[in-house]
């Protein structure tokens, strides 16, 4: 792994202002999640939700980029997320590495060519198993991923160029790669299971209580595996 790794996030949320003294924001959770791996990595982060872009010496001073989970949507009409697109047209056009996480993920997919819309199988939340397919990261030629995951928007189809990896019933397309610069998970590496449960308890009647139930019973049941994501991330960004 390279020493002193230098990596911008792109932060398009912020966290309620009530969770952030525990949990921070989301660029907060993955310095947390990267530099448990690597005392060594840097950061520097951009809000593209408020317009804040990185420039072409910026994208230059970096090894790659992280693009966050929001609670917006890849299909939503604000101009910060068509201007996203053209950023992440702009950096794919470059071959700048690019690690999106869940609307990270969706945003990337969509920018590319592929589509994004609300899924008719309702909430993903909870820690969700899924069946890794060639696991690029961590030599593993298939096998299983736990992950923390909220999210009701799925990628439906992939970009022209990607290549489906991680996958299960609820969400077919939940992580992608394309050539050796993009690498994308619709699950949560950076969030712990205390904001999963703050996060289901939030949106109890919008979620039902069903899946509710259903996404406590896997924090219980499973382990989350987002250390195992981090060492993949760094990896893939240091390559």
């Amino acid at each position: 792994m390279t020493a002193n790794m230098h990596i911008g996030i792109l932060k398009t949320d912020a966290v309620r202002p009530e969770w952030v003294p525990d949990f921070g924001e989301y660029p907060d959770m993955f310095k947390r999640l990267l530099l448990e791996a690597d005392s060594s990595v840097s950061f520097a982060i951009w809000d593209v939700e408020e317009g804040v872009h990185p420039t072409d010496l910026d994208i230059d001073a970096v090894d790659g980029f992280i693009i966050t989970g929001s609670k917006s949507s890849a299909y939503d009409d604000k101009q910060w997320i068509r201007d996203l697109e053209a950023l992440i047209q702009k950096l794919h056009a470059r071959r700048k590495k690019m690690v999106g996480i869940c609307f990270g993920h969706q945003i990337i997919a969509k920018a590319l060519g592929g589509v994004v819309s609300k899924s008719d199988k309702g909430w993903g939340v909870g820690i969700h198993t899924y069946e890794l397919d060639k696991a690029p990261f961590d030599g593993a030629q298939s096998g299983q991923l736990k992950l923390v995951v909220s999210h009701q928007d799925q990628v439906h189809e992939l970009p022209p160029g990607a290549r489906n990896v991680v996958s299960n019933a609820h969400c077919e397309n939940a992580g992608f790669v394309m050539g050796d610069h993009i690498f994308t998970l619709q699950g949560h590496p950076e969030f712990i299971d205390e904001y999963s449960e703050a996060i289901m308890s939030f949106r109890y009647e919008m979620i039902g209580a069903d899946r509710v139930a259903q996404g406590r019973a896997s924090l219980q049941q499973h382990d989350h595996e987002g250390a195992r994501v981090a060492g993949w991330m760094l990896s893939f960004l240091a390559s």
